[in-house]
């Protein structure tokens, strides 16, 4: 053998030897939680359930009347990929925080950030994300049906999530369950939770965890990309991530002027009554009658077939609305503008909530036409968060299918085209103009009904 030939069967054997003692290294990146399987790591916040380690498992057991059991590491963390895996006794209800804080300063000292839902219940968020103590359902699993179907009640479940900028996803068996754009938090600890219990069968009943493990370093080389994709959702004010903008979206409200909008009866936008201030969008407070300050304001453009997306703030007692459809010309009376309406209200306060009939005048309901309720998972509640906190509107209009959607949750479905719908507009106060809610566009339009109510994040596309 010759000393060139040599040197290459060297060579090639020093490159076998070397690769996979880099893969080894790469692997030995990720951290175990649970080091020597002991919780000295760890500190227990707010409630009294137990923890222990048995075999390596993390073994949480519910407690009677005690609140939200957390079990926190130490350490704090920024960018990260967690994998885990958990087992529920049926009927808990269980979640890990993460990028969450504990400060005393805030709500002395309760637990509260991003938390990856566990359940076992027919909703089906397994793998949702909800702000914990804060905003609520940021991510819930109503428009992602295969995500829905991945969670397995009585056996073990494995999870992952990547927390990578603004990006959180993630995945449960291999299904990638929320896609979640979001900067609140750039920064906290991770924790495993016992839900608080007050009913007594429920205690002892456990979660259990095992192989935790979290990676710090060369996140976007270790990336899963699941069979299915989730659809985003932003919580960014007033700027359209890369997604948004490849499936088409674009804003209506650039956050700093009132480009594209106009009074409903002017030619250019009014001088009084709204205003725009750190990128929202407000009508001002006067005396809770409609259009007498400084009146509607509509898109320049109409709109056909689309799909908005609208963030609204209502002060108490406020009651405003989101129009589409609008033929600005119709009514040259007092009083607002001529189309179908996404009710914006509250509910609690305003006396709109118990006119109408059967509740069609309540906070996301077809206004006068068709009440709002929880068509996503069957229960009572809207998931509506309140006045004085963000809500978020959207409205899908394709072709004669219309949808309205309450924080996520679908509230209202109907063909603006059947024979239902027509019979509803013949019963209402709309029969008087033709063709009602069945015109082939209209302008959007958002409502000056005398009372403060704010606008963000107004981003449209069209089909």
């Amino acid at each position: 053998m010759n000393l060139k030939k040599s040197k290459i069967i060297v060579l090639f054997i020093s490159l076998i030897t070397i690769i996979p003692s880099k893969l080894s290294c790469q692997d030995n990146q990720w951290e175990n939680l649970l080091k020597d399987n002991t919780l000295k790591n760890f500190v227990r916040l707010n409630g009294n359930a137990e923890f222990q380690v048995v075999d390596g498992n993390l073994i949480g057991t519910s407690k009677l009347n005690t609140p939200n059991s957390f079990l926190a590491t130490k350490k704090t963390y920024r960018d990260f990929i967690l994998e885990f895996e958990v087992i529920i006794d049926y009927g808990l209800n269980s979640g890990v925080q993460f990028r969450s804080e504990s400060i005393e300063e805030y709500l002395n000292g309760r637990v509260h950030g991003y938390q990856c839902e566990i359940e076992t219940s027919t909703r089906k968020w397994a793998g949702g994300i909800y702000d914990e103590a804060r905003r609520g359902w940021l991510y819930p699993l109503t428009r992602n049906e295969i995500g829905q179907r991945a969670f397995r009640n009585g056996t073990w479940n494995k999870y992952r999530i990547e927390a990578i900028g603004n990006s959180i996803k993630t995945f449960v068996n291999g299904v990638e369950t929320s896609n979640l754009i979001d900067d609140m938090t750039k920064e906290g600890f991770i924790a495993f939770q016992v839900h608080g219990i007050s009913n007594k069968e429920e205690e002892g009943k456990k979660v259990k965890w095992r192989n935790i493990k979290i990676l710090t370093k060369n996140l976007e080389k270790n990336l899963f990309l699941a069979s299915n994709k989730a659809p985003q959702i932003s919580y960014l004010d007033n700027e359209l991530t890369e997604e948004e903008k490849r499936l088409g979206f674009r804003l209506l409200f650039d956050g700093k002027t009132n480009k594209g909008w106009r009074g409903v009866r002017l030619n250019k936008f009014p001088q009084k009554g709204w205003n725009i201030e750190n990128g929202i969008l407000t009508v001002e407070e006067s005396d809770g009658e409609e259009s007498r300050n400084g009146g509607d304001i509509v898109t320049i453009k109409s709109f056909r077939n689309f799909e908005l997306s609208v963030d609204f703030l209502l002060s108490p007692g406020a009651n405003s609305g989101i129009k589409y459809f609008v033929k600005s010309n119709l009514n040259k009376s007092q009083g607002s503008a001529i189309g179908l309406e996404f009710q914006i209200l509250d509910d609690a306060k305003h006396p709109d909530a118990n006119l109408g009939k059967n509740g069609n005048r309540t906070v996301g309901s077809l206004y006068d036409l068709i009440r709002a309720e929880n068509k996503s998972t069957g229960a009572r509640g809207k998931n509506f968060k309140g006045v004085e906190n963000w809500n978020n509107a959207r409205i899908v209009v394709n072709g004669g299918e219309v949808e309205h959607w309450l924080n996520h949750v679908k509230v209202v479905e109907y063909n603006r085209f059947s024979q239902v719908f027509e019979s509803l507009i013949e019963k209402s106060k709309y029969e008087k103009w033709k063709n009602f809610g069945r015109w082939p566009e209209g302008l959007i339009l958002l409502q000056d009904h005398g009372n403060k109510v704010s606008f963000k994040n107004i981003k449209i596309r069209e089909f």
